[in-house]
């Protein structure tokens, strides 16, 4: 019994040792704000832009502009004329949601953040 006691001593002191390195790690990631838009009594979403397959800027029902970046390259979202913003499990577009590319699939969103609008599109030089 008392080697037992010794052990688990041990390991708790070692948990508690790597407690302050843990800490000072978290403390030098890079803080994003997270941005949401709710659909209940809001409007939800207005206008949205690809950006190839690999983010989307979406324009909220009072002109807002956000970027999500996604996990991975989501197919068919550069020439998509539709798609549906799956936002359960609640009613609100944010980190946690999926955009669903009609005949693709779903892409997950990996940061969803406040933007400036997407740029515009240059004229063509003859």
């Amino acid at each position: 019994m008392n080697a037992l006691h010794t052990a688990r001593s041990c390991v708790a002191l070692a948990v508690l040792a790597l407690v302050p390195l843990s800490a000072s790690f978290a403390a030098n990631l890079p803080l994003t704000s997270t941005a949401q838009i709710p659909f209940v009594n809001f409007g939800g979403i207005y206008n949205w832009k690809a950006d190839r397959e690999k983010g989307i800027w979406i324009e909220d029902a009072h002109h807002k502009w956000y970027y999500a970046t996604l996990l991975g390259p989501c197919l068919g979202l550069d020439f998509a004329t539709h798609i549906g913003f799956d936002t359960r499990p609640v009613d609100t577009f944010d980190r946690f949601s999926k955009i669903v590319v009609p005949g693709y699939g779903r892409c997950t969103v990996q940061n969803f953040t406040a933007s400036d609008p997407p740029p515009a599109k240059q004229a063509a030089t003859k």
